[in-house]
């Protein structure tokens, strides 16, 4: 088949690798692409937020495939214009796609099919604001209602920089803090069938040790080790196809990747938020586990096939994914600097770790520069958490981006962890 994918960032460069890797797949192209991506599909110059223009490309190509990766487009309605031109589509309908587009609606999805998530207020005045503020109280979650590009959340003990974010949105959610680790569970549906893939987590904070704001990812691992078994069952039967079907019964029909961030409190598991689109790391770590060809997955949801496929196949190993950011990341990033050591990577490290481009371009001469503020996503795998951390950072070891960041305690504890728990067995 012939594959279009919408985007040109590292989630998009997750989907066009898995999906190069997949034999069905005879022709691969991507909308803008990245400078990685390069090297595996064929780029087109279209604007992804412009439906008609999508539509035309797919059209052009012939494209058996459609495949929107970022939420702008979603919530733009990208992938109505691609299905009303009769191009199958991977990917929600703009109205669907509120699911993440606005946090209001989904919390009135969750509450119309009993998902358990986080009680909350609405706000548009800032008279509502401080009433919510303070029935909450400490520690203050504060969401902006719209797309944020996953910064629109803050999570603080200060009661006035949760107000001042708050007041600088048009319209907040204001939530209850919710305990317990997070984790991120991705799931395929055609719009009735639900297929859960590996949970994973990521990191959202800027720095070591969870300090700093929160950012897009700075990192993920898979699978969680400390992970109740019957997690993934359990998410399904009180979150996803729940969910799935009340959008179904409201006549907007969920058809894509459904994403629930989950917090697992001490009262049970809870809804943090959702997401439309599969999310940035955790794409990275997912992927890499997936033995499934990718292409004939995303074909049976986009074309309502799903219940007829077999059982998703995953790889044993684990894998943790590195984010380079570049400098002054998450606030406004530096850009142009020349990134250095990326074919060391491939030719000391492959296929253990491999390199995923975010924000990335080439000049004229062909230089890779950074472009963007999430620069790269290192990736690698191995038989466990700790080997897979230790080839990631090995290979982020020999790349060179001047002012760059990355965390260096992406699944260092969990790894401790499992690593502790199998000499204590050993014993």
């Amino acid at each position: 088949m012939k594959v279009l994918v919408i985007g040109g960032g590292a989630r998009e460069h997750a989907l066009c690798r898995s999906l190069s890797l997949d034999p069905d797949v005879t022709a691969l192209h991507c909308a803008p692409g990245n400078a990685g991506i390069a090297e595996v599909a064929e780029l087109h110059g279209v604007n992804a937020l412009d439906g008609a223009a999508v539509a035309d490309l797919a059209a052009g190509l012939r494209a058996d495939l459609v495949v929107v990766g970022p939420e702008a487009p979603l919530v733009a309605g990208v992938a109505d214009a691609v299905r009303e031109r009769g191009i199958p589509v991977f990917g929600p309908s703009a109205e669907a796609a509120q699911l993440e587009g606005s946090k209001a609606f989904a919390k009135d999805v969750m509450a119309a099919a009993a998902v358990p998530t986080a009680r909350s207020y609405v706000c548009t005045t800032p008279a509502e604001i401080d009433e919510a503020l303070d029935a909450f109280g400490a520690p203050y979650v504060v969401k902006d209602d719209g797309l944020a590009a996953g910064k629109g959340v803050v999570v603080t003990e200060d009661v006035e920089a949760a107000r001042a974010h708050a007041l600088a949105c048009d319209r907040v959610v204001i939530e209850e803090f919710l305990d317990g680790p997070e984790v991120s569970l991705f799931a395929i549906t055609d719009g009735e069938t639900v297929v859960p893939l590996q949970p994973a987590q990521d990191f959202k904070r800027a720095y070591d040790g969870d300090q700093g704001p929160n950012t897009g990812g700075m990192g993920a691992y898979s699978p969680l080790p400390w992970a109740d078994p019957k997690l993934v069952d359990e998410v399904m039967a009180t979150v996803l196809q729940p969910t799935v079907d009340e959008l179904h019964r409201r006549g907007t029909p969920f058809s894509g990747l459904l994403y629930a961030g989950l917090a697992i409190t001490s009262r049970g598991v809870r809804v943090i938020e959702f997401n439309a689109r599969f999310g940035d790391p955790e794409t990275q770590v997912v992927l890499a586990r997936l033995q499934t060809p990718l292409g004939g997955l995303l074909l049976a949801a986009a074309t309502g096939n799903l219940a007829a496929l077999p059982p998703l196949r995953w790889r044993d190993d684990a894998a943790v994914t590195v984010v380079i950011a570049s400098h002054n990341y998450p606030d406004t990033p530096r850009t142009g600097d020349p990134i250095e050591g990326l074919a060391d990577v491939v030719a000391q490290d492959a296929p253990d770790a491999y390199v995923l481009h975010a924000g990335t371009r080439r000049d004229d001469s062909g230089a890779v520069l950074s472009a963007g503020g999430r620069v790269l996503s290192v990736t690698a795998t191995g038989a466990d958490l700790t080997t897979a951390r230790q080839r990631a950072y090995r290979a982020v070891g020999r790349i060179s981006l001047d002012g760059s960041q990355h965390r260096t305690d992406i699944a260092a504890k969990v790894a401790d962890q499992a690593a502790e728990a199998t000499e204590t067995q050993g014993a």
